[in-house]
């Protein structure tokens, strides 16, 4: 069972609850704080005072007063209005994190809600009501409003939601979970909506995505080096030490260590004396990769404990602060980051490729054809690859430099934090096909090599991808093979398929 009280949720506990393996329940350490909060709103409600998102209109309409017999109205005409996000919905992955990062937010007492509310955000994760989010339609500044609106209606019994692998209207999924729907009381729409959720839950499955495919790209590059009779001196400690940066040594320890015992690999001036950058500098480039992971890591981690809504409700103070939390900068930056640094593990991934097929850079088959000439063999994968780290590199420049001012430039300035995730993983659908592309052409020149010279850990990486895909002793349509191996990468746990444990 994962606890949520704002404030202790890891990756750790994230990763659990998305494969389904734990339920999820509200601390009862976290209750007082979330009762006292609620009593808060209530009081000022109570006593006339104008206070933002209670009683008043939203963004430049927050200068209009509403009425006490509206109070309700306002937050069902919140919700619905703000509903309207565009394009493919998110993964139901993405959007059953949306559910627990929004329950955990509200969970940390600072928003002012009832009980009830989060009871159902928790109620509709542990039952798998999913609700459908388009997926474009945040500028990633006032919370991520629209798409988090859509998750808002599944709430009180509108919208739809995937229910057991169907498609539902969101009342008849919360009736097939044995749920109903909220009426939602005053300030409860406006904390729903005004959050991080939508970009932080993208940027997680993001980031989980992106360490894994670094940590295969390990893997995949100590094989090409193997195929291309690499220099493996260019990978011992010492260099890597009077540099300093941890993760560059750790990239290099790892291709020591799925090298070790190799027939294949040379040695420095048995064949040449050094390597292009793409085979010599893995441990410099997978390691300033393995940076940007461990930074994106560190602000997810801090995000999702973050109370991220407006106004703030502070009982032990009697405040209630209007403030800026949702604004998505922290996490634009860091997709922004993520996407570039994912880019350019494709890129170099790319740049092995071609070395691998490319006959004028090697003394394997031209473009690893086993007939030459009369078939193209690899050659056209390489082209693939190309398209692919090219149109990377343009959904890598930054969204967080862009601000489009919007509420009649009340709101005159935003983070587009959640293209910026977005993007990241349109990048990453992009470099798990690279890395597939380059792993398909690793093992043919393995096969033109000897794959019994392999070394015990790559060799594993070899029979993993043969055991899905043959050689290619004539050409092929490869395509279908790219995508398999591709989605075969999305859940590999890298490390432990082919070490020595």
């Amino acid at each position: 069972m994962i606890l949520i009280d704002g404030k202790s949720l890891t990756l750790q506990d994230i990763e659990r609850v998305l494969d389904h393996s734990e339920q999820v329940a509200i601390c009862k350490e976290a209750e007082k704080g979330i009762l006292d909060a609620r009593e808060l709103v209530e009081r000022k409600l109570a006593e006339g005072k104008i206070v933002y998102g209670l009683n008043t209109g939203f963004g430049k309409l927050s200068e209009t007063t509403i009425s006490s017999d509206h109070v309700r109205e306002l937050q069902i005409n919140l919700i619905r209005s703000h509903a309207c996000a565009v394009g493919e919905p998110f993964s139901e992955p993405i959007s059953r994190l949306m559910l627990l990062l929004r329950a955990n937010a509200l969970a940390k007492g600072y928003s002012g809600i009832r009980m009830e509310l989060i009871q159902l955000l928790v109620d509709c994760l542990n039952r798998g009501v999913c609700p459908i989010i388009p997926g474009k339609g945040s500028l990633g500044a006032s919370g991520d409003l629209a798409p988090l609106a859509h998750l808002a209606l599944v709430l009180i019994g509108e919208g739809e939601a995937i229910y057991q692998g169907r498609r539902y209207p969101g009342i008849v999924a919360l009736q097939k979970a044995g749920l109903k729907p909220i009426q939602l009381e005053a300030k409860e729409g406006l904390a729903l909506i005004n959050g991080t959720q939508a970009m932080a839950a993208s940027g997680i499955i993001a980031y989980m995505e992106g360490k894994r495919l670094a940590d295969m790209a390990d893997g995949v590059a100590s094989l090409t080096l193997e195929g291309l009779r690499g220099v493996v001196d260019a990978f011992l400690p010492l260099t890597h030490e009077v540099r300093g940066f941890k993760e560059q040594q750790e990239v290099a320890e790892r291709i020591c260590t799925y090298l070790e015992n190799s027939q294949l690999t040379t040695r420095q001036g048995e064949l040449r004396i050094q390597d292009a950058y793409s085979l010599r500098c893995i441990p410099q480039v997978h390691g300033a990769i393995q940076q940007v992971l461990s930074y994106v890591r560190d602000k997810l981690s801090i995000e999702i404990n973050a109370a991220t809504d407006n106004p703030l409700i502070f009982p032990e103070t009697d405040q209630v602060i209007s403030g800026g939390n949702f604004h998505g900068q922290p996490l634009a930056f860091a997709m922004d980051f993520l996407g570039i640094a994912v880019s350019e593990l494709a890129n170099i991934s790319e740049r092995r490729i071609e070395r691998l097929v490319n006959p004028q850079l090697n003394d394997l088959p031209p473009f690893l054809s086993a007939n030459p000439g009369l078939e193209s063999g690899m050659m056209i994968t390489q082209y693939v690859a190309a398209s692919l780290v090219s149109e990377n590199k343009v959904l890598s420049h930054p969204s967080s430099v862009d601000s489009i001012p919007s509420s009649a430039n009340q709101e005159d300035h935003v983070s587009m934090g959640a293209a910026a995730a977005r993007h990241a993983l349109s990048i990453l659908d992009n470099a798990r096909k690279v890395l597939a592309i380059e792993w398909i052409c690793a093992a043919q020149a393995i096969d033109f090599r000897g794959a019994d010279k392999l070394a015990p850990s790559t060799k594993k990486l070899y029979d993993y991808l043969r055991n899905r895909i043959p050689f290619a002793a004539s050409d092929r349509s490869l395509s279908f093979e790219i995508e398999e191996m591709a989605g075969e990468m999305k859940g590999i746990n890298a490390p432990f398929l082919w070490s020595h444990e």
